[in-house]
């Protein structure tokens, strides 16, 4: 069992509703659930910068709380469940502080904080999100861009009205690479193969069994040789050196032209000065993310290309949240009080 002082404090920097609190307080009597929601938006607002903190926090919210109270607050913390963006001196001014659970997918949202690479156990909610709000976000873009859907707002703009410059095709039968077959690649792939598609991907272990509709996975360094086949490329995985960059220019000159490419999981994964001059002979791009996305609006070249469609980090919103992320956190509050491993603790060796 894990050593506990009087009272466990556990700080939410994300709403909870109060069934996820009752939950959390049965697992232990020790355990103090304090709702700091909202206490720290004007750091925030100071550290990430005006373009984060408007897409982000509450509208004009600096914050409930003196920065004595919150350091007061924090100084007695044994655990922190929190979203993004998040206090970049957590653990400078924790110093009880033991684990800190985001509830995003992501792991990369933390690496402007000094809790990465710390000795505090971090987890995420990855593979535990809105994963199937995000794969259909994939899915749509797919469709919207294999129907033309595109054409008929160049269409609108050019005041033309006319069936010829629509081409067209099915998805059944058609090719999908998914780079990163974890919760959200297994997702899209299992929906593509609903739709008769054919499901090849990348991962970085492939001795599991294959996810539902996949036909095959191949390691990172086959990626190339599945883009040249691919008509529709998803990309769904984690942003880590590794990855960076990884549709490269080479990679995106394998893509077959008239291919349909959508990232849904972090700007740099896609060298972008790349990817402009390959836009004429896509056939679209849909880019939920892109390059310093919580610093500026999209590059213009990309914005504004009549073949591609930028969003604001949206994919995963719905009409109902997924409860998975809270419930990850309970069983693994659990797992801490009785001394057992934690799931999704970040290896920061491989930054995820």
């Amino acid at each position: 069992m894990l050593p506990v002082s009087d009272q466990l404090r556990v700080v939410s920097l994300v709403p909870l509703a109060d069934p996820a609190v009752q939950q959390i307080k049965q697992l232990d009597t020790t355990i103090e659930v304090v709702d700091a929601t909202g206490w720290f938006d004007g750091e925030l607002r100071e550290t990430w910068g005006d373009h984060t903190a408007n897409e982000y926090l509450r509208p004009g919210s600096e914050g409930s709380a003196s920065r004595e109270e919150r350091d007061a607050l924090l100084a007695d913390t044994d655990v922190v469940i929190g979203g993004f963006p998040m206090p970049v001196d957590l653990r400078a001014r924790a110093p009880r502080l033991r684990w800190v659970h985001q509830t995003p997918a992501g792991a990369s949202n933390l690496n402007k904080c000094d809790i990465w690479e710390s000795d505090v156990l971090v987890t995420t909610s990855r593979g535990f999100g809105n994963t199937l709000a995000i794969a259909e976000y994939v899915m749509a873009s797919f469709l919207y861009f294999s129907r033309n859907l595109h054409q008929a707002e160049v269409d609108e703009r050019d005041g033309t009205f006319s069936r010829a410059g629509y081409r067209p095709v099915l998805l059944a039968g058609k090719t999908v690479c998914i780079l990163g077959a974890g919760g959200i690649g297994q997702e899209v792939g299992r929906l593509c193969a609903a739709l008769g598609m054919r499901v090849v991907g990348t991962k970085r272990s492939t001795a599991e069994p294959l996810p539902e509709g996949f036909e095959m996975l191949a390691p990172p360094d086959r990626l190339n040789e599945l883009l040249a086949e691919a008509d529709f490329v998803a990309v769904c995985c984690q942003w880590t050196p590794e990855t960076h960059d990884l549709m490269n220019a080479e990679a995106l000159a394998a893509m077959p032209d008239g291919a349909v490419l959508a990232n849904v999981a972090r700007g740099e994964i896609i060298d972008e000065a790349a990817l402009i001059p390959e836009l004429d002979r896509l056939g679209g791009v849909a880019l939920d993310v892109y390059v310093g996305e919580f610093d500026r609006l999209p590059p213009s070249e990309l914005w504004h290309h009549p073949k591609v469609v930028v969003t604001p980090h949206v994919s995963g919103g719905a009409d109902s949240r997924s409860a998975r992320p809270i419930e990850l956190f309970c069983r693994n509050l659990e797992a801490l009080l009785a001394g057992r491993p934690l799931e999704n603790v970040i290896d920061w060796s491989r930054g995820y």
